[in-house]
Formats: C-alpha cells, structure tokens, sequence
C-alpha cells in the first residue's frame, strides 16, 4: 500500500509541479539549479522546456523521477502526477512509479544503458516488471519496439550489446525501452539529439500517435525550437534556474516578450543568415551559488536599465496564459536584430595552416576510401565482413567546409575516424588520404602523432571522449603537451583563458570536473580540446547537436572565424540541415556507406536530384513562427 499518497482527486497523466527547488553542493558553495518551479502538464499535452545549457532542465526532470545525484537535495515544493505525491513515496514504491507511471528518455544513452547487457535484456527488464508479458511474448513485444522506433534488424539488434549500435541506434533503444511500458508521462530530454532528421521525423511522429491513442503525457527537453513548434502545446522557456517565460506554443512563436526569448529566435542559422554572422548572445549564463537580485538575464540583456536589477523578478502577465518575468516586456523596440557580437581573437601564433605551400590547394583528398569490420565467426570457412563505407571519394579545399549528411549508421562517423586511424585492429581500410600531399594511412609511430598537430576531431559524445578523472585544465593541456612540447607554460595559460571564452565557459571551469558540466557545456569542452592544437583540419561530428541555440551560434561563429582568418578546413558531419546550409560550401549526401549525392549548398539543398536527398530534406522540422527580428 502506497503511504500518504492520495491527494487531490485529478485525471490521471496530469502532472503537477508547485514551487520546487533544488540545491546542490558544490566547491563553490550551495547552487540553487530549480528555483521555485511549477508547471502544469494536461493529459494527452505536450509541454517543452526550453532553455540554455546548464540552466536546470535536466536537473528538472531528475528532480521529478527522485533521480538526483548524491550532492543534490530537494529543498522545497510538490509533485502530484494524477492522484500520486511522488515526493510522498518510499523509494521502494517510486520504483513502481518509474518506468510504468513516469518514465525518461535519457539525454546520453550511451551512459545510461548497461554495456554489459544486451539491448533486448534491458527492454526485457522494463516490460517483465510493469506489464503482464513474460517469456516469449515479452520478446516479441520488444522486438515490435525495436521496430517501432525505427531500429534496422530490430531481432538481431535485440541480442546485440550498446557497443554494437551507433549513437543514433542507441538513442533510438532508449527511446524503445522509455516507451515500452506505456507510461502516463514521459519526460523526453532532448530525444532526437543524436537521431538523423528521418528517423527524427519517424519518433516524433510515433510520440504523437501514443499521445492521441493512450492520452499520454510529454515533458519534452529541448533546444530545438524547430521540434518545439511543432510538437508542443505549451513552451515555458527557462534561465538560471527559473522559467522567464511560458505561453501556449503558438502565441510564444507569434510574440516573445523575455528579450531573452526574442534573441534565441534571432540566434537560429539557416539561409536567411548565409554569409554574416549570427547574433549570439554575449556573456554565459550567471553562476547558480549567487543571490540573485531582480533579473537572472539583466547583465547579458541589449535593454536593460537600472531598474531591472532592483526590482523583484515576478511575472507579469501578458495573456491570460502567457506570463512573463521582464518588467520592460511591453516597452522592447519592436526589431531585436542585433549586430552580431564578434567572438573572441583567434588564439595567437596559429601557424599549422601556414605549413602547408600552395602546392596542396586541396588540404584533404580521398580516394576511394573503403571501410569494412570482421565480425564475428565464419561461415562455410570465409570470413565475414561488415562493408561500412563503400568507394568514397571527396576533396576538402583550404579554408572550406564539406559537410556529410545522411541517416544514423551510414558511415559517416566510420569515415571521420578512419582518417584519423581510431577505428582499431578490427577495421580494415583500403584507398588513400591525402592531408596536404601525405596519405595519412601510409603514417606509424612518431609520423602519425605528428599529423595529428593539423588533423583534429570533435567527438558525437563529449561525455565518453573526456577523461572523467582529469580537470578541463588538463584535459585541454593534454594535447599541447603532446603535440607542441616547445610551447611554454605561460602560453598555454594565455590559450586556455582565450579558449574557454571563445566557447562561451567561465574561466573557472578550468579546474572543474566533466561530471560537473551539462551536455551542452561538456561539449564546448569537447570543441576547445580540438581548436587547442591549433590544426588545419577538423573533422566536426555533430559538434553543435548538444548545444542550445545561443551557444551553437557563438560556436558557428567562432568556426566561421577561424575559417575566415586562418584557412582551417572542417568535415562537417551533421543531422542540423539549417546548420549545414549556414556553415557548409560543399555537401555530401551518404547512404549506406556510399555518397549518393555531392554538390554546392544551393544545388543540394535546393535542387536535389536524388529521391533519397530529396526525403531527407522533407523530414526536416520547419520553425513554425511569425515573429521577425
């Protein structure tokens, strides 16, 4: 019998958060990341938290499922899902509640699955505890998950380990193993991140069809204001800790009124913003151990005045269901559009791109570049072989940026790491890399960590390619160390300090840890690792997709500046087609581990002659808005 938990008579699937706080210890002092948050789901809703990396959305949803972490406390507030307080359970009965009543997608898959148990073991394990399946017919109906969420070979995949699966297919398990119980609420955060703009397309539409057959619930953490617009009912735009504004969704499109709001729509890239910089939000957000006095957004707002650091930061209703905490909302000038704010000076002395003569006009140059694994056992005494890139051919120009687009599992990441020999004794690759006239394949020893001073990478998961044990400091030095012993220590101090801006952290977070970052602000590190070295090349995996638009345009020009003044090349490999259009001057379009499609941004993106670009470009999500900026 649950104790105390009957409240309120409520429809079930209803969710109900009044005034909740949570607080954090941390070296600095205590951190208030959930200041007196409540919202109000309706069944069958979807209601989408947006905001800025590190502003408390995850933190948010962990706080609702009694998930914190061991230096988190609730200080404050109430939680009624339907009839149920879930801060009135025991934890033995919170765990009837998760999974069944209450359940997440988790934003990092890859470290929220068990490594050491398969996919289908992990799906068993949710529907054997809150459904009647056993045996073979809880096999099936994980199968018919794996399936639903777009999972190629779903009966194979389902005794398949994570290390098995892309990051793409590991989201997609996530999802299948979130929704296989049927559960009243579901917390997405940030569900299609890692996911390709089909298979994107092909969740949400799934997510939509369960909310009209079962009345189910969604709290969808997000920064894409594109799938924001399009799935969500209600939006509440949250920074540092408190929500700043909510609104139905399609009044807060038509007519922001936080000027913090206002900016993030200024901030998305696309075609419109081709050729200048986009308007990125100047300063980082506050840190959370401070007393806040008035606005949490006043030092970083184009409009502020004094008073809006003396008065008390309240909302202030515009409609009847849309409020706002901005004492200046009804007197913003109509047009926000903003200069855009110039990024910090490339890091001094960056002469790997000078190295190369203008013998090498082409930086990077591939030739059929083949990619196959061996899997595991024989068959008739021959080998088996996984094909993963097929004949790949492409040239990357000084000072340009080709971006590789296609579907989860395609190879592009297969083809990022082969040009960097990561992939290991299991890969076999064939063809030729030419980086400024030397194939890169050809490089052992001593020459291969040499070339590694002009070839960079950032990875899909700054999660698992930062060193939880190492300092951002150290983690950043590491590679200075190892690539330019001749720089002094001095200098890499200057860099790290001129680093850290440019990705838009806080000095201090040099002597943090990577568990004390966000997704969002773990991946900025992951961006300053690569540009440390100062290479000439950067293969990019979607290095933008954990980050909220703010950040992402300051990144976007951060990369657009350094192309500009220092000739740095980039292999762009993204899901984000209003990224690449901004970005790009070459796409590739791959399918199966070949290029299909390769041209100009305009003659790709706007006059596609392949069917499969063609269905990769109408499963992008369109921002639904008329506000102008």
């Amino acid at each position: 019998m649950m104790s105390q938990t009957k409240l309120n008579s409520s429809t079930p699937g209803q969710l109900r958060v009044q005034g909740v706080s949570v607080e954090l210890e941390t070296e600095s002092g205590v951190a208030r990341a959930v200041d007196a948050l409540s919202l109000s789901i309706d069944k069958g809703q979807t209601f989408a938290l947006v905001g800025e990396s590190g502003c408390g959305k995850s933190m948010t949803a962990m706080s609702l499922l009694r998930l914190l972490p061991d230096n988190a406390l609730i200080r404050s507030g109430q939680v009624q899902l339907g009839e149920v307080d879930v801060f009135g359970l025991t934890e033995q009965e919170m765990r009837s509640v998760r999974g069944r009543r209450l359940s997440i997608i988790f934003q990092e898959p890859s470290t929220s699955l068990n490594p050491v148990m398969t996919v289908g073991h992990q799906i068993l394990e949710v529907i054997e505890r809150h459904t009647v399946f056993r045996g073979q017919e809880a096999r099936k109906l994980g199968i018919d998950w794996l399936e639903k969420v777009g999972l190629p070979e779903p009966q194979r995949r389902f005794d398949s380990y994570p290390f098995e699966l892309s990051g793409g297919q590991l989201q997609r398990v996530m999802i299948a193993i979130a929704l296989a119980a049927e559960p009243d609420l579901l917390i997405a955060d940030e569900p299609t991140t890692a996911l390709d703009v089909t298979i994107q397309a092909q969740i949400l539409s799934l997510l939509q069809s369960l909310q009209r057959e079962r009345g189910m619930s969604m709290l969808l953490i997000t920064h894409d204001l594109a799938v924001v617009s399009d799935l969500a009912d209600h939006v509440a735009l949250m920074y540092a800790g408190e929500i700043v504004e909510v609104a139905p969704a399609a009044d807060f499109f038509q007519r922001p009124s936080h000027p913090y709001a206002k900016l993030l729509l200024n901030a998305l890239p696309g075609h419109q913003s081709r050729g200048s910089a986009l308007a990125a939000i100047s300063g980082t957000v506050p840190p959370l151990t401070q007393v806040f006095v008035g606005c949490r957004f006043a030092p970083r707002c184009p409009w502020q005045t004094p008073s809006c650091t003396t008065q008390p930061s309240i909302f202030q209703e515009v409609t009847l269901a849309h409020a706002v905490r901005c004492v200046r909302w009804q007197d913003l000038p109509a047009s926000t559009r903003l200069n855009a704010e110039r990024v910090p000076a490339p890091l001094a002395e960056w002469t790997s791109a000078d190295n190369a003569t203008s013998i090498h006009p082409s930086i990077l140059s591939v030739t059929d570049l083949r990619v196959s694994y061996k899997l595991g056992g024989s068959f008739f005494g021959t080998s088996r072989y996984f094909d993963a890139v097929q004949g790949v051919s492409l040239e990357i120009t000084r000072g340009q940026t080709l971006a590789l687009v296609g579907e989860s599992g395609c190879g592009k990441t297969t083809l990022g790491k082969a040009l960097l020999q990561l992939l290991g004794p299991k890969a076999q690759i064939s063809g030729s890399a030419k980086l400024n006239g030397q194939n890169l394949f050809d490089l052992k020893g001593q020459q291969l960590q040499s070339s590694r001073q002009q070839l960079q990478i950032i990875f899909q998961n700054p999660y698992a390619s930062l060193n939880p044990r190492m300092r951002v400091k150290d983690i950043l030095e590491e590679g200075m160390l190892s690539l330019h012993p001749e720089w002094s220590a001095d200098r890499r101090q200057s860099d790290l300090l001129v680093l850290m801006e440019q990705v838009g952290l806080r000095k201090d977070s040099l002597d943090r840890y990577p568990h004390e970052f966000s997704g969002g602000q773990r991946q900025r590190i992951a961006i300053a690792r690569a540009l440390a070295v100062k290479p000439s090349l950067i293969v990019c995996d979607e290095p933008t997709s954990a980050l909220d638009v703010s950040v992402q345009a300051q990144i976007l020009n951060l990369l657009k500046e350094l192309q500009a003044a220092l000739s740095v090349s980039y292999l762009f490999i993204s899901h984000n087609m209003g990224v690449v259009e901004y970005l790009a001057d070459q796409v590739a379009v791959m399918q199966a581990g070949k290029i299909v499609e390769m041209g100009s941004v305009e003659q790709v993106l706007h006059a596609p002659e392949q069917a499969y670009t063609r269905s990769l470009l109408a499963a992008v999500p369109q921002l639904k808005t008329t506000f102008s900026a």
